[in-house]
Order: structure tokens, then sequence, then C-alpha cells
């Protein structure tokens, strides 16, 4: 009895108490066979549901402002900007365009993308796989001329326009 607790107190250490059975140790030969209950996995894709097309347009073409803040990957190194304040700031832009503002104009203004506010936020035609999911996902639900709800990625966050 006391080797057995040991063994299985070594075992369960080791990640492997599934593997011991009662008589290790004793001299007696353990069975072939040990039953223990499997923890659920979860189901995996088939290979062929992994490379089935997306349903939609195979590309789209988009344009975004970007909000960054504090901390978001590749922000200047001066951004002051917290998390909650260029959330609202990306709802301010949202705001603007549903009066009626130029999408363009507000990119110029508003944009901390580099380069962005001189490309008035246009990232031309791009494919899924150009961008990072959470954008792809957002953009390619768009209709064109529908505009986004603030969209966080590791970059800030985004008000995209789908343009066509």
């Amino acid at each position: 009895m006391r080797r057995w607790i040991l063994a299985a107190s070594i075992a369960s250490l080791a990640g492997c108490a599934a593997s011991v059975h009662p008589r290790v140790g004793t001299g007696v030969p353990a069975p072939d066979w040990v039953e223990f209950e499997r923890p659920a996995q979860p189901e995996e894709k088939s290979e062929a549901a992994q490379d089935a097309p997306v349903a939609g347009p195979k590309d789209i073409v988009a344009r975004h402002i970007l909000i960054s803040f504090r901390g978001a990957a590749h922000a200047e190194p001066t951004m002051v900007r917290s998390k909650h304040e260029a959330h609202d700031r990306a709802h301010e832009v949202i705001k603007r365009l549903k009066a009626g503002e130029d999408f363009a104009a507000l990119a110029k203004e508003y944009t901390d993308e580099p380069g962005g506010g001189e490309r008035a936020g246009d990232l031309g035609r791009f494919t899924r796989d150009k961008m990072v999911k959470k954008f792809s996902d957002a953009a390619f639900r768009l209709q064109p001329g529908e505009i986004s709800e603030p969209v966080e990625t590791q970059f800030g966050y985004h008000v995209i326009q789908r343009t066509e």
C-alpha cells in the first residue's frame, strides 16, 4: 500500500497519474490496460473545412482611421492618449462621419497611422490574409459605403469604411 501511494504521488507530480496502477512496486505485474477518463478535446476542423473558401468577396477596398493609444503596437513613443480616450475619440470620428463629414478630411485630422492622412486612410484593395484577423473580419462584414464601429486591434482603434 505504501509503495502504491508513493508511486501514485510521484506519478501525479510528473503529470502521469493515469498510467500508474495500484500494483506498481508490489511485485505483481500490472495489467496490460489501464482505465482512465480522457479529458474532452475540442473538435478540430478537418483539413477540408479549414481550406474551404470563406463566403463573400475574395478582396475588398477600404479605408480607415487609426486612433492609437499608449502601449499599442507601433504607437509613437510620445503617445500619451489612454486606451479609454482612444475609444472615445474613435466614437467622436464615427459621430462626425454619420453627421455627413468627409472621411478623407477626418482621416487627415485624426489618424495616427504614419502616412494615413496623406492617403485619406485609403488601404487599397486587400484580401483577408493581408490584415490582422479582427480588422479583416470587421472590414469584410461591411457593405460598400458602410462604416464600422470602433475595431480594436493591437495597433489601436480603427474606424473602417468599405468603399468597394
